[in-house]
């Protein structure tokens, strides 16, 4: 973004920002302006950024990053946006993670999930993965400044063969929204986001299969795979777990409305 600015803005012009975008449908538009203009150098550069956001796109892409647990996650358009629910997902990877253990992040995105851990928890081995070239680019951004490797691919076919049977946590938030109830999710989703990261085939659950089948041939014994998943789908989840091979337990937190099904390689 070059040189940070604080840039001024009279209360007529604010006001102005403020109600075109609640004209357009922002419910938080005075929390936008604000994060609007904390990032805008000039006030030709903010006046294209609110025009960018009234057209609908979302608040992440016209920025150019979200918050993820408490990181400055860059997105690119294009790219899948982290939720917040999926900060369960990391807390539930960091209590099973060790120093020096080889984390594994599958259809990673933007690496929101991998920069947390690796961030949080510093000696790890990060590798990540995705089959979208727009998220390995972005997830390069996130992750290669602290030491990460990112691939592009499908799933375990990206990574080097040396990994085999040396991962210690692979992580997926892997799509799973039914390919019929895709047309049902939020304008800004259905529009921007890209498909590859919403459907997850016609029961939602075909990446988790995938993910799940070929993880005892890269987990080391004692070694978790950690899946999010909707509270509707964790009891089919659970059960491709269990198919798989892995010992099986689901995980809510209900104020986040996140599930994660933890699978365990038998040692």
């Amino acid at each position: 973004m070059g040189q940070k600015v604080n840039l001024f803005l009279d209360n007529k012009t604010e006001k102005s920002i403020i109600n075109r975008l609640r004209t357009e449908g922002c419910i938080f538009a005075e929390e936008e302006t604000q994060l609007l203009t904390s990032e805008a150098r000039s006030i030709e550069e903010l006046m294209n950024m609110v025009e960018k956001r009234v057209s609908g796109l979302p608040l992440e892409y016209v920025l150019g990053f979200t918050e993820f647990c408490g990181l400055r996650i860059e997105v690119e358009q294009g790219v899948f946006i982290p939720r917040r629910r999926t900060e369960f997902l990391v807390q539930q990877a960091k209590v099973l993670t060790r120093p020096n253990d080889i984390i594994l992040d599958l259809c990673c995105g933007s690496g929101a999930v991998g920069a947390a851990i690796a961030t949080d928890l510093k000696k790890i081995l990060l590798h990540s993965v995705d089959i979208d070239p727009i998220a390995v680019q972005c997830a390069s951004s996130n992750i290669t400044k602290i030491g990460g490797h990112v691939y592009q691919g499908h799933l375990y076919d990206a990574l080097p063969h040396s990994l085999r049977g040396q991962v210690n946590i692979i992580v997926a938030n892997a799509p799973y929204v039914p390919t019929d109830s895709v047309k049902l999710l939020p304008r800004e989703s259905r529009l921007y986001e890209p498909k590859v990261a919403l459907d997850g085939g016609k029961d939602g659950l075909d990446l988790h299969r995938l993910v799940a089948e070929n993880a005892l041939h890269w987990l080391v014994p004692g070694g978790h795979l950690l899946i999010e998943t909707s509270e509707m789908q964790g009891e089919k989840t659970f059960e491709i777990f269990v198919k798989a091979g892995l010992i099986t337990k689901i995980v809510r937190d209900e104020e986040l409305d996140a599930t994660v099904v933890i699978g365990t390689k038998s040692g």
